[in-house]
């Protein structure tokens, strides 16, 4: 849906050269035009209006005739011998060369030459003789071949014929049985004014060339397809009417030639085979114009047609013009029409294309006036910001234009809302840009009038001549008016207010043998002399070529691009218009660095800047550039709208971010891994915005075949539904969101606060019972504007109601008031609703309110009926849960309602009700709670059902293990409390929890039981206390106390146990002697003392002192050398890990999967022939995991996880050593107090040293870096490995799971005091 729009056009005064232009060619590498004469050949550069070189072809070198009466026939630059190829129709060919300006006759032909083609790799020429011959060469000018371009042969590719019977037996399709009985039509031979030469075009990759001759015996047109080596591939099937001109379509698919019918003349295209493959109608009837020659440009988007007029006019004179053709969707668009009149000095004598930029278009006139127009792509849409803009966009179609109004219906193209019929072919739209009347158009034609379309009024929106009811109103003509502008010059075309248009033109002045750019601001004004026309008020001149114009939609601005970039402000309010530079808030003068194609004012943070694209894709805003992937871009409503070539389309709020921002906004992936990003979504290959909708959601976009899809953006689209909810639109948000299927929390989420005191309001709006249901049944707990749609960052949180019920219970609970405030008859279904979406859903409340509604129906007509009611709640709910909990409610009337609407069948569940119904209630309740598997509820009811059913409870409590509900429910009944508590405590010893089962027993009043379950539990006190309530005698005391006191002892509870010898069993030397055993040396001393027992110390204490001294002094010396080994072994085990991840990087690059494997953290060794499978562990308990990756934790040198393993024993020798601290302080203690001094100093020195030791190793086993990846630099690294590291530093989460298993450095208790000052 995009139209040519002209950015410049050029014209040069007339050239001082003699005869008139017979050949036009275009050099690439400077961009000046090479032009061929009767007399000379010159080298011309439009931009400066100079001859750069000329070289005369008639005089000495004799190329031509001095008469004048010679002609060229082919010009061709040639880049790679700097030089141009001309060939004469004497059959010379000649190369000029650009340096020296010599001519240099390379070939000559004596029959002469009609045409010279060269291939667009420039390796080979063709030409075409006056003998009707095809001479091919290289570009050294060696001959290939010579062939005859009539051939009786159609070629190598002709058509196979399987004899599938005769034309007359054939199936003819829609033409029926007649085609059969058509005779063979005569061939008509070429039109008069054919001037019988052959034209030749080349296919765009140079394999292909095919040459349009006309027939000897036929007497019409042919074109033929040769291949690069000459030899032909196909010919044409007989095309009346053909005509000369012939162009190949750079793309390599068609072959564009003109054809007159008998009632109309239309363009055809020919596939290489030679058979039509499609047309255009020309707008002229069938004898007013001929087709003097087509011209595809270089990307094969725009096709020329170059016509001229038949017959001349009642001046003798013959009218001219270019038109220009571009397809879309299979339709063909006639974009633009250069209307040259009947002035022969200004009709194009030779037209060509630029071969490096597409839309710049080279004219020579017979005046060597040479005219260079540029074009460019550009969607015509109207540019109002307010919802009143209708986005209409216009497609010129010739002299009809397309428009669509998007903000209606979307209509593919070339389909359209409406079409505006004019008088003549139309070059340029523009839509006023006025505020609230921005869908009036305004149209210039060919013929220089400009006709103003507005809106029409009328009521008959509903009304269509084809039937059909209108979904837009069209524009209708108000007034036309002539401009006195020169139409071909006249560009960018903009009309600013109702009755101010601001137009172009640019021209080249020459100042001093010098030629300069200008360009003229022309502001238009209806002319008060003649309404009809409209005439130059005043004008701006601005150095340069004005490129673009562009209209801020808020501000009104105007800004003016130049060719080199330069950015002006255009002042027209004011009596005498003015240019001024563009300037930043700080004064900074801004340029685009390069000129671009397409414009845009817009606002960011607040601050007026020019967007702008060029050709390349890059996306400038000022002098910054912000992306260079940039396909298409829209300005709307302070969004930015861009599609790029990586296929996504970007939305971005230009008041939130700053121009920074927006540089590192579209520099960065926009979250293509984050689904929940607004700015960001996926669209087709190739896709352009046409269009944005003002206040809307919808996004136009449109593919490269030529069909439009409609998206909504989800930042538009969320921008949107917040505008509605903060302003209590409910309802537009509602159906917004049920229509894109947004999730319908958002409602609630994006204010809870003002959601829940507006609920009536939100009510009111949705006013449908269907979608209240809607939104409660998507009510989640999830905030969906923290996950699924993120508050933008210039939006703050939303202030939370303080409540401790969850999100869904407090909309359920509101809705349900509000709803029962309002109309509970006419909300019942919604009400019903709210109960069970609740988070523990309230079925048993709802099935009492259908109840209800079935016992007490209301009078209201509207309302919903009971059976109505439980059909939903069936349809919420499903049938057997909704059936369990309306028999939960012990409602049989609600519990046959159910049923009866359910699919079970009443031989199952009547003979069970009827049961139930038999029996007392307390038993009934408990059998239905049962039969629900309400285990409480119904050992409640069953404890009040007597008790003749307490055996019946007390097995339900055994089998559901419900012994501390039934403790409760039978307190008061001691008989039954004592049962249940023997029964519980029997329970507690199967799970080997004796303490509490002794509890149980004691207070029950079972002594002797609880004796037996505390002595199990080594609970001695207990046990103790409840012996002396039995009461036991003395011995069996004296006893039982010697049996705990061996437990105790077999725990190493030796205090305890000496306590309870002592005590309890009266034997003092047994309960020091335990003491003696569990090294407690003070509290043996007392005992010692205590019982005046002197002697053990010399046959008891002593020795144990010095055989702990030896003892301690063993452990600790293999302790230390234990943990030295170790850590001497970790250190080469992570030198080795360190070399072989190095050597890994070196072969394989820092790019290799498996380096990650190998860093600091990692446990993994090259060449280790043991492996470990894990995969049964996961469904292992947290216990039995820890101790299966324990098991991994081999100490075997070269085990996978060795370097763990060596960490995790270290660990451990470090954590017993630094916990025998206690334990050495007690033993020096005792040492010093027997005059033990030489062995307590030697302990303590031991210990100190120990500690000491692996104190210090602490910083080099369990290093505070070893996670953390550093760029590794020094002599033994390289290119490779310092990158891994870097990009490891870069990335830390890259190795979680390893860093995860590194174990944490044991911590020593340096705060216990141990060491005697005495010994020091």
């Amino acid at each position: 849906m995009r139209n040519l729009k002209l950015l410049k056009s050029l014209q040069s005064s007339e050239l001082q050269i003699l005869g008139s232009p017979l050949c036009l060619s275009v050099r690439s590498d400077t961009g000046s035009l090479l032009v061929a004469s009767q007399f000379c050949i010159s080298e011309y550069d439009p931009r400066t209006g100079q001859v750069v070189s000329e070289a005369s072809l008639t005089g000495l070198t004799g190329f031509l005739p001095e008469d004048g009466s010679g002609g060229v026939v082919g010009l061709q630059d040639l880049a790679e011998l700097e030089s141009a190829c001309l060939a004469t129709a004497g059959g010379d060919v000649v190369l000029f060369n650009f340096n020296t300006c010599q001519l240099e006759c390379v070939g000559s032909v004596d029959s002469g030459l009609t045409s010279m083609t060269w291939s667009p790799d420039e390796e080979l020429v063709v030409l075409t003789t006056g003998q009707e011959t095809i001479i091919m060469m290289t570009k050294e000018f060696e001959p290939i071949t010579e062939v005859g371009i009539h051939q009786d042969d159609f070629g190598e590719g002709k058509f196979i014929t399987v004899g599938w019977g005769k034309k007359e037996t054939q199936f003819h399709g829609s033409e029926g049985k007649e085609a059969a009985k058509k005779k063979i039509q005569e061939v008509q031979p070429a039109a008069d004014w054919d001037d019988r030469r052959p034209r030749v075009t080349w296919r765009g990759d140079g394999q292909l060339f095919a040459v349009s001759a006309v027939c000897k015996q036929s007497g019409n047109r042919k074109v033929r397809v040769w291949n690069r080596e000459g030899v032909l591939q196909a010919t044409s099937e007989t095309i009346n009417g053909l005509e000369a001109p012939l162009c190949w379509k750079p793309s390599g698919s068609l072959i564009a030639s003109s054809q007159r019918h008998p009632n109309k003349h239309s363009v055809v295209f020919m596939e290489k085979n030679g058979l039509l493959h499609g047309d255009f109608t020309l707008p002229f009837s069938k004898d007013q114009a001929k087709v003097k020659d087509l011209l595809w440009n270089s990307d094969s988007s725009v096709l020329a047609v170059w016509l001229e007029d038949m017959t001349a006019g009642e001046d003798g004179l013959i009218n001219t013009c270019i038109q220009l053709w571009t397809v879309g969707n299979y339709h063909w668009y006639l974009k633009q029409s250069l209307d040259f009149g009947r002035d022969a000095l200004r009709a194009p004598r030779c037209v060509c294309w630029d071969p490096e930029r597409p839309l710049r278009l080279h004219m020579l006139t017979h005046s060597w006036t040479s005219v260079t127009y540029d074009w460019s792509f550009t969607t015509d849409k109207s540019s109002g910001s307010e919802g009143s803009d209708n986005a209409n966009v216009a497609v010129i179609d010739g002299d009809k234009i397309l428009v669509t109004n998007f903000r209606q219906c979307v209509v593919p193209p070339p389909m359209c809302s409406f079409e505006l019929q004019l008088s003549s072919p139309v070059n340029q739209v523009t839509f006023l840009c006025q505020p609230q009347r921005t869908n009036q158009l305004a149209a210039l034609t060919s013929d220089g009038q400009i006709s103003l379309y507005v809106q029409d009024l009328g009521n008959d929106l509903d009304l269509s001549a084809d039937g059909f009811r209108r979904m837009s109103r069209p524009l209708v003509l108000q007034k036309t008016f002539r401009v006195c502008v020169e139409p071909l010059s006249l560009q960018q075309l903009l009309w600013l207010q109702e009755d101010l248009f601001v137009c172009l033109t640019s021209s080249l002045q020459t100042t001093s043998s010098l030629q300069t750019t200008s360009t003229l601001i022309l502001l238009l004004h209806p002319d008060p002399d003649d309404e009809d026309s409209l005439s130059v008020r005043s004008q701006v001149e601005v150095d340069g070529v004005v490129l673009s114009l562009a209209h801020g939609s808020q501000s009104g601005s105007v800004a003016l691009q130049l060719e080199h970039g330069q950015i002006r402000r255009l002042l027209y309010n004011g009596p005498d218009p003015s240019v001024e530079e563009w300037r930043d808030s700080s004064g900074c003068l801004i340029n685009f660095p390069v000129p671009c194609v397409q414009t845009a004012l817009c606002s960011i943070s607040g601050e007026e800047h020019l967007l702008g694209l060029t050709d390349r894709s890059h996306l400038y805003v000022g002098d910054t550039e912000l992306a260079s992937n940039i396909s298409s871009f829209a300005v709307c409503n302070d969004f930015l709208l861009i599609t790029t070539h990586s296929h996504t389309c970007r939305c971005l709020h230009l008041n939130t971010l700053t121009v920074k921002g927006l540089q590192a906004a579209l520099v960065s992936d926009g979250g293509q891994n984050d689904q929940n990003d607004e700015t960001l979504r996926r669209v087709e290959r190739g896709s352009r915005i046409v269009t944005v909708v003002p206040h809307d959601t919808r996004v136009i976009l449109q593919m490269p075949r030529g069909n439009l899809e409609t998206v909504h953006h989800r930042a538009l689209l969320l921008a949107q539904l917040r505008k509605w909810l903060d302003s209590l639109r409910f309802k537009d948000a509602f159906e917004c969101m049920k229509k894109l299927r947004i999730n319908m929390n958002l409602i609630y989420d994006h204010n809870p606060k003002v959601f829940l005191e507006n609920i009536q309001t939100f009510i009111t709006q949705l006013n449908s019972i269907s979608h209240i249901n809607l939104f409660l049944t998507e009510l989640k707990e999830e905030d969906t504007t923290g996950s699924m749609y993120p508050r933008p960052p210039d939006i703050s949180p939303a202030p939370q109601p303080v409540s401790l019920q969850k999100k869904v219970d407090v909309v359920c609970d509101a809705l349900r008031s509000a709803m029962e405030a309002m109309d509970p008859n006419k909300f019942f279904l919604s009400i019903l609703t709210t109960h069970v979406k609740k988070s523990v859903p309230e079925l048993e409340v709802a099935l009492q309110k259908v109840h209800e509604l079935r016992v007490n129906p209301p009078a209201d007509p509207g309302s919903v009926s009971a059976e109505e009611a439980l059909k939903y709640l069936l349809f919420l709910v499903n049938v057997n849960d909704l059936y369990d909990h309306s028999l939960g409610t012990y409602d049989f009337d609600l519990v046959l309602m159910v049923a009866e609407k359910s699919q079970k069948d009443p031989k199952e569940y009547l003979p069970f009700l009827n049961m139930l119904k038999s029996l007392e209630p307390n038993y009934q309740r408990y059998s239905i709670d049962k039969h629900l598997k309400r285990y409480r509820k119904a050992l409640q009811h069953l404890s009040r059902a007597g008790a003749e059913h307490f055996p019946e409870a007390l097995q339900l409590v055994k089998e559901q293990k419900l012994y501390s509900e039934a403790l409760r429910l039978y307190s008061a009944d001691p008989p039954h409390y004592k049962a249940l508590s023997c029964v519980y405590a029997d329970h507690l010893m199967q799970n080997q929890q004796m303490e509490q089962a002794g509890l149980l027993l004691w207070r029950c009043g079972e002594p002797a039981a609880a004796l037996q379950a505390f002595a199990s539990a080594s609970c001695w006190r207990n046990a103790v206390c409840a012996a002396q309530q039995i009461p036991l005698p003395p011995d069996q005391i004296a006893l039982l106390a010697r049996d705990l006191a061996e437990k105790l002892i077999e725990q190493r509870r030796h205090s305890e146990a000496a306590l309870l010898l002592d005590q309890y069993a009266k034997d003092c030397e047994e309960a020091i002697l335990a003491l003696i055993t569990g090294s407690v040396w003070d509290e043996a001393l007392r005992l010692i003392y205590m019982h005046n027992r002197q002697d053990i110390t010399e046959t008891n204490l002593k020795p144990a002192l010095l055989e702990a001294f030896s003892t301690q002094i063993g452990f600790l010396e293999v302790q230390v050398a234990t943990f030295t080994r170790h850590r001497i072994r970790l250190s080469v085990v992570r030198e080795q890990k360190e070399k072989h991840r190095l050597d890994m990087l070196d072969e394989d690059g820092p790019d290799c999967p498996d380096a990650e494997l190998y860093s600091e953290a990692s446990s993994v060794m090259t060449g280790s022939k043991y492996s470990h499978s894990n995969s049964r562990i996961s469904s292992r308990s947290s216990k039995n995991r820890r101790k299966a990756e324990r098991k991994k934790l081999s100490l075997k040198e070269g085990s996978p996880m060795e370097d763990r393993a060596l960490m995790y024993a270290l660990g451990e020798i470090l954590t017993t050593v630094d916990k025998m601290r206690e334990e050495v302080h007690g033993l020096l203690k005792a040492l010093v107090l027997f005059h033990f001094e030489r062995q307590a100093e030697k302990l303590q020195q031991i210990y100190e040293e120990s500690l000491q030791t692996m104190e210090a190793a602490l910083p080099e086993v369990w290093s505070d870096g070893q996670n953390i990846q550093t760029p590794l630099t020094g002599p033994n690294s390289t290119a490779n490995s310092i990158m891994a590291s870097f990009q490891q530093q870069q990335n830390p989460a890259a190795p979680q799971q390893a860093a995860a298993e590194v174990l944490a450095p044991p911590k020593m208790r340096n705060g216990v005091k141990w060491k005697l000052a005495v010994l020091s």
